[in-house]
């Protein structure tokens, strides 16, 4: 029996939190893991997926140079065994610095193997010792979900963890779900010469709930990619090398292709099925994972804490390492647990145009309490003179006080718009004040501007109305 003041099962980015705050706390605390060493954003999430965007962005500007009267002589030719070899090659360094962190750990602290729950306060790891616990940290990350329509597809059927450890390029690919994942894969794909067509279920498209964005969204990305985001698949079928899949369109029109792989970017699930929760006597919530508060990352009022996918609240790279951090601290305090800072939220889509979504976006606000104000990027001057004129930019105040409350965006430079936006709403700017907030000329944030003060007429209008 290994007696300790933390347990943390997990050794990614969450956990790895978690075991270094409780450690700070001058805590006695080890992190188990039984799978490879290695964050999922390094390995197959963030880094690798970025790294074939690049690629496929490089592919893109040649595509749209004559736009700007810049012809290049030639056939354009995509070497997809180059392309997957640097994505691979970057992708162990990215790795690496995490596996270096890992070693930093004395080895006392790291423990190989599965562990599972006996009680709430004890661990056994398979192959290794029994752990008794103050306070256990779940940080077991999550798995892709593959629908059972795809499960008899053999290897034709690809994840994302599988797509990057392709040597070449497929000819085509049939990405089921619009979500990030099949987003962001799909367009890169489809960008360096593959054949692509992205398939959806309730017109569902990333992130986005506002029906004006994810309009502005859909006219864009059909310009790159065959994108149904409300497709009916009425059959999916190996057959010899390829998979047939037979759809109904959006409109209607009846749909047979073939395709060299399926991509399931369906979601992701919870790393705790394996656990033996019910030894622990754990209340589940309504996503599949312990219920816990948001603040503290506690399980109920039990000395077991949950971080980072696991969790499966908001699966985000600076999420995990928020609630890692929370988490450790709080299992060390235990039973003086105590709120820890959740940033403003903030997500990403690394598609082009982008997306971003600040506050959760138009979903998390309750009707009739918003104003919404708006503009367009497709006459927007630094984006035209770019060419990269697309998309549309919702901001939403608090009828009320005017008071900022979020937005969603496709379009140019949303990954920096989304910072700016993120960091008003933290520090609960008003509209108008972040409209005395400088904006230079000539440069895309002019748009925001824009959007900002067609919010900040509507307010008025509706102070007065209240009036």
């Amino acid at each position: 029996m290994l007696k300790v003041d933390v347990a943390v099962i997990g050794a990614g980015t969450a956990g790895l939190a978690a075991y270094r705050a409780a450690k700070a706390r001058g805590g006695k605390a080890v992190i188990i893991e039984g799978g490879p060493y290695g964050t999922t954003c390094a390995r197959v999430g963030c880094m690798p997926s970025k790294l074939l965007i690049a690629a496929a962005e490089a592919s893109h500007a040649i595509d749209r140079a004559p736009g700007f009267g810049v012809h290049v002589e030639g056939t354009k030719r995509i070497d997809g065994r180059a392309v997957m070899d640097r994505v691979r090659r970057e992708r162990d360094r990215f790795v690496g610095f995490v596996l270096e962190g890992v070693e930093r750990i004395p080895e006392a602290d790291r423990i190989r193997g599965d562990a599972t729950f006996i009680d709430r306060n004890t661990l056994q790891v398979s192959g290794g010792p029994r752990i008794s616990a103050r306070s256990i940290v779940i940080a077991t990350g999550s798995r892709p979900f593959v629908p059972p329509q795809l499960t008899g597809l053999g290897d034709r059927l690809v994840v994302n963890d599988d797509v990057f450890g392709w040597d070449d390029l497929p000819k085509s690919v049939a990405v089921f779900g619009p979500g990030v994942i099949g987003l962001e894969l799909g367009q890169a794909l489809a960008r360096l010469g593959v054949r692509v067509v992205v398939l959806g279920r309730g017109g569902r498209v990333g992130p986005i709930s506002d029906p004006v964005v994810k309009a502005a969204a859909i006219k864009a990305f059909a310009e790159d990619f065959g994108l149904d985001a409300d497709a009916h698949v009425v059959r999916v079928e190996r057959v010899g090398d390829e998979v047939e899949i037979e759809y109904t369109s959006r409109d209607g029109k009846a749909m047979t292709e073939r395709f060299e792989y399926v991509l399931a970017a369906t979601g992701r699930v919870p790393n705790v099925d394996r656990l033996e929760i019910g030894n622990a006597k754990l209340e589940i919530g309504p996503f599949g994972s312990p219920a816990f508060d948001r603040k503290t990352l506690q399980v109920g009022d039990t000395s077991v804490f949950i971080a980072g996918d696991a969790a499966n609240d908001m699966p985000l790279l600076h999420e995990a390492a928020d609630e890692g951090r929370i988490a450790g601290e709080n299992a060390m305090r235990f039973p003086a647990v105590s709120p820890g800072l959740r940033r403003a939220p903030l997500g990403v889509v690394f598609s082009d145009p982008q997306i971003a979504v600040v506050g959760g976006g138009m979903a998390a606000l309750a009707k009739g309490a918003f104003v919404t104000g708006g503009v367009s990027f497709e006459d927007q001057g630094r984006s035209r003179v770019m060419l990269r004129n697309r998309g549309h930019l919702s901001v939403y105040g608090d009828s009320a006080d005017g008071r900022f409350l979020g937005a969603e965006m496709v379009g140019p430079d949303a990954e920096h718009i989304g910072h700016l936006l993120a960091w008003a709403l933290q520090a609960r700017m008003t509209v108008s004040q972040m409209l005395d907030m400088p904006f230079y000329h000539p440069v895309v944030e002019e748009g925001l501007r824009t959007a900002l003060r067609d919010l900040d007429a509507k307010l008025r209008e509706a102070r007065k109305l209240a009036a």
